[in-house]
């Protein structure tokens, strides 16, 4: 009852509401298309293998329906997860209440700033290994109340999901209570404070085990912006028991693993905007895969260019290092052209 009182209180706070989609829905009744793709090279300095590939390439459509309802649907084409095109996010919104807005269907779960942050106005070409393993499901069906955005003091968003991750049925009998809270004291996005929360259960995956696995996570995060220089920075703490997952991305849906475990994680990242289009990145992450092993643990930076030709087209640069503990990250230079229209 304490995690279900957390999240209750997260909800009572009233703020004005903001979208959780990619973009803004026309505000006339009327319906858009749009989308993006990720054209990208990589290149493994470990093992020369190099490729040329799409990270995403996403095609969707939104609108509004007078006055108070929008919709939302994308769908992933890339057949870098699967053969065949999925659908990705798929929600209805109701938007009267500024302060209390919700939506239902499949979205992202609202936990971690980099997770919220859109696919296609990411820092660095991929999210970072710990927000990827502990963070999800990354993308989930179920109801939130949100509200709030970067002009507010505060911003919030809390779901009550599957727990079982996108295009998935629940199976148990329980469901995954999820929220995130951003404090913004000086009612922009110059400073924002914030917390995340997870707490769930699925049915067991050792067929042998009658209870269901659990899953709990604790999350902060602090996103600082000022004259062209950002700074961000988060920290994850996460528990399972029976089972848990590992990797996936923005579309993937991981690999399940059978065990408990405790891990954590933290990263920071710094940029500076130029005049002239010219944002160089730097990323340090550190990701403990098992706080009860000793030699689990890895640092991982990601030394990164991004050029903005324009709004809507940007070319990123990113060189991936990864600590003699990270055996299974190689060092590589990935190159990426996006177009979003």
């Amino acid at each position: 009852m304490k995690k279900l009182a957390i999240i209750f209180l997260l909800g009572l706070i009233p703020m004005l509401g903001f979208s959780q989609g990619c973009v803004d829905a026309p505000s006339d009744g009327g319906v858009k298309v749009f989308g993006f793709i990720q054209p990208q090279y990589d290149y493994n300095f470990d093992t020369d293998y190099n490729t040329f590939h799409f990270n995403r390439a996403r095609l969707g459509v939104l609108g509004s329906i007078p006055y108070d309802f929008r919709f939302y649907v994308v769908a992933e084409l890339s057949p870098i997860f699967t053969d065949n095109p999925f659908l990705l996010d798929a929600f209805i919104s109701y938007n009267r209440l500024m302060w209390a807005q919700g939506a239902i269907g499949q979205f992202k779960s609202p936990f971690s700033l980099e997770l919220q942050t859109p696919c296609h106005k990411l820092n660095t070409i991929y999210r970072s290994h710990m927000v990827v393993d502990l963070a999800g499901p990354l993308r989930d069906l179920g109801f939130m109340v949100y509200g709030g955005n970067d002009t507010t003091i505060f911003k919030y968003q809390v779901a009550i999901m599957n727990g079982t991750g996108m295009n998935q049925f629940d199976n148990n009998a329980g469901k995954d209570y999820v929220g995130r809270l951003v404090f913004q004291p000086f009612k922009s996005n110059l400073l924002g404070i914030g917390g995340s929360y997870r707490y769930g259960t699925s049915a067991p995956a050792a067929p042998e085990v009658t209870i269901d696995d659990e899953r709990q996570r604790y999350g902060g995060e602090l996103n600082f912006n000022w004259k062209g220089i950002t700074l961000q920075g988060e920290y994850i703490w996460a528990e399972d028991k029976g089972s848990y997952t590992e990797g996936g991305g923005c579309g993937g849906p991981g690999t399940v693993v059978i065990g408990s475990k405790e891990r954590q994680g933290w990263y920071v990242t710094g940029m500076y905007m130029f005049k002239f289009r010219l944002q160089p990145v730097v990323r340090y992450e550190y990701y403990d895969k098992n706080i009860d092993a000793t030699d689990e643990f890895q640092y991982i930076t990601t030394l990164g260019i991004n050029y903005f030709f324009n709004d809507w087209t940007r070319l990123q640069v990113n060189y991936l290092l990864g600590s003699e503990n990270a055996s299974d990250i190689n060092n590589s230079l990935f190159i990426q052209f996006q177009v979003v229209f």
